[in-house]
């Protein structure tokens, strides 16, 4: 029997960006890099350990956008065609770099291209959710969801019925798309406050995580601090995250993506290479972007231009060491942990599933190295999943979790401040229009009924809290600034066409074909609830 439990979370989420009317948007790369470098590697460490029969256990999330996103026809053909080009380019560095230092990354690229084809080409026909459902169905994997379009909970909870939409909406995606309603949810930016979980349990979710605090700081003091979950007075249950496994995996300073053999994100050959070699692989503008080709390791504190260059094999043997590593300290924690507990612990480590070969590249071999060892060289800690440990341990304290994010500081601060205040007046009058529209409109049909959707959609696209993120953060601000503001105009001129009796049909088809997030959404998720549903008054 294992003394505690190690429950690893990753919340895999991308804002949701899709323009039909270019190939060339700088921020749809953010897609087509994250499958690339996270999803897919991901996928293939856990085929293999399918294939291999080591047992485990892990929580995925998958937030709504990138759901809508992974099953996009016009996505998954444009990934296709990027990953072509990714090949050709690494052809090219084959012969470029022969004889060199950086040849064996080269071929190692070549590689990973290919994989990558053959795995979203011939295994999954373009579609990677075929593979999180087989994943599921083998009971490797328990996925949860995520607020429709990430908004930002704590700040919406005035406006219940916003905050049901979200949460109804993604609900609903997913059972569609996972045959299966979810059991838990990942609260968009692990953002927390009261109220919040009564909504959730008016959905049927069981479960979701908090920062730290979260839990320590809760109405009554946690007997078991982070290690074993509280229940909310809805009965809805609270995982709070350990700050020491955490720590050791995603920070670079403290923790493992710091180590001089690993490879330096910053340093690729989309900067590197002369414009004339490298200019059919950047945008068409002439705008120098990563390729993910990248040639050098962390090196040390020093400048990128003083970057050493990257060997792969000494990057493998040092993920199998920080495995290894990370093991032996969850031995430790749990030998401690379960001498002073009446039950078996239970460790949360939540990550962002970007984290996992993107920012830190040999975070899958990592990953691979970390489940195989647990499975087969100790047996002090289990994998679990917040499912399984609450049907192990169904007697938990009940108590009230801090208000509480995992951003900076530990609350609002990132997504309310001196950069950002302006957004929210905008998304909350929205909100309310919405719920007064979906009021006074009970049974719409026809162009009334797209044009209520669509406005249920543009709404849900303006709330996303990544807008706020990235304003605050001052990355892309000018991108997340238009995207909120579009939003909010779509919005305003949909509600005066729909009070005003003026519908556009030709407006709500640009926006259908544009903005195509929820094809089955419906505009009465914005009811109020003590208004009749349309099947009490049909």
């Amino acid at each position: 029997m294992a003394k505690g439990y190690l429950a690893m979370v990753m919340h895999a989420h991308l804002p949701y960006v899709r323009h039909p009317e270019t190939e060339h948007f700088l921020e749809e790369k953010w897609f087509y890099e994250a499958l690339t470098e996270t999803y897919i590697p991901m996928l293939d460490v856990f085929e293999g350990l399918v294939r291999d029969n080591v047992p485990f256990r892990l929580t995925f999330s998958i937030s709504p956008p990138l759901l809508s996103m992974l099953t996009d026809p016009l996505l998954q053909q444009r990934y296709i065609r990027h990953l072509e080009k990714l090949m050709e380019l690494a052809h090219k560095e084959e012969g470029k770099t022969y004889g060199s230092p950086y040849h064996q990354a080269a071929l190692m690229y070549k590689q990973k291209f290919q994989r990558a084809y053959e795995i979203f080409v011939h295994h999954y026909q373009g579609n990677l959710i075929q593979a999180f459902k087989r994943l599921q169905d083998l009971n490797r994997l328990e996925i949860t969801t995520c607020a429709a379009t990430h908004g930002f909970l704590p700040l919406m909870i005035h406006n219940k019925e916003a905050v049901r939409a979200q949460i109804e909406i993604a609900v609903n995606l997913h059972r569609q798309h996972f045959g299966r309603s979810p059991r838990g949810i990942w609260l968009p930016e692990c953002g927390y406050s009261e109220g919040v979980d009564e909504i959730l349990k008016e959905f049927g979710l069981q479960f979701f995580f908090t920062d730290s605090h979260g839990l320590l700081f809760a109405a009554h003091r946690p007997r078991y601090g982070v290690y074993a979950p509280l229940y909310c007075p809805s009965g809805v249950a609270a995982f709070g995250r350990d700050l020491e496994s955490s720590k050791q995996v995603w920070s670079a300073q403290e923790g493992y993506p710091g180590d001089v053999d690993y490879r330096e994100f910053y340093r690729d050959i989309g900067y590197d290479r002369e414009y004339e070699y490298i200019k059919n692989y950047i945008h068409p503008d002439g705008i120098r972007i990563h390729t993910g080709m990248k040639y050098y390791r962390v090196t040390g504190k020093v400048d990128l231009a003083d970057k050493q260059p990257y060997h792969p094999e000494w990057a493998r043997n040092k993920a199998d060491t920080h495995a290894g590593n990370f093991m032996f300290n969850r031995e430790k924690q749990v030998e401690f942990l379960a001498s002073l507990m009446d039950r078996p612990p239970v460790i949360v480590a939540p990550y962002d599933a970007e984290l996992f070969g993107h920012w830190w590249y040999e975070g899958p071999m990592w990953l691979d190295f970390l489940i195989r060892k647990i499975a087969y060289d100790q047996d002090t800690i289990e994998m679990i999943t917040p499912s399984d440990y609450l049907q192990k341990h169904k007697c938990n304290q009940v108590t009230r979790p801090c208000p509480s994010t995992w951003g900076a500081s530990g609350y609002n601060e990132v997504w309310l401040n001196e950069k950002n205040q302006w957004i929210y007046r905008h998304l909350h009058m929205a909100a309310d229009r919405m719920r007064e529209l979906a009021d006074l409109f009970p049974r719409a049909e026809g162009n009334l009924l797209r044009a209520l959707n669509q406005a249920g959609r543009e709404l849900l696209l303006a709330q996303s809290s990544d807008w706020a993120f990235i304003i605050s953060t001052g990355t892309m601000v000018p991108y997340a600034e238009r995207r909120t503001k579009q939003h909010l105009a779509n919005f305003l001129r949909l509600y005066h066409e729909i009070k005003y009796c003026r519908i556009d049909e030709n407006f709500i088809a640009h926006l259908e074909w544009q903005n195509n997030i929820f094809p089955d959404l419906h505009y009465r998720s914005w009811r109020t609830r003590n208004t009749p549903a349309l099947s009490a008054i049909s």
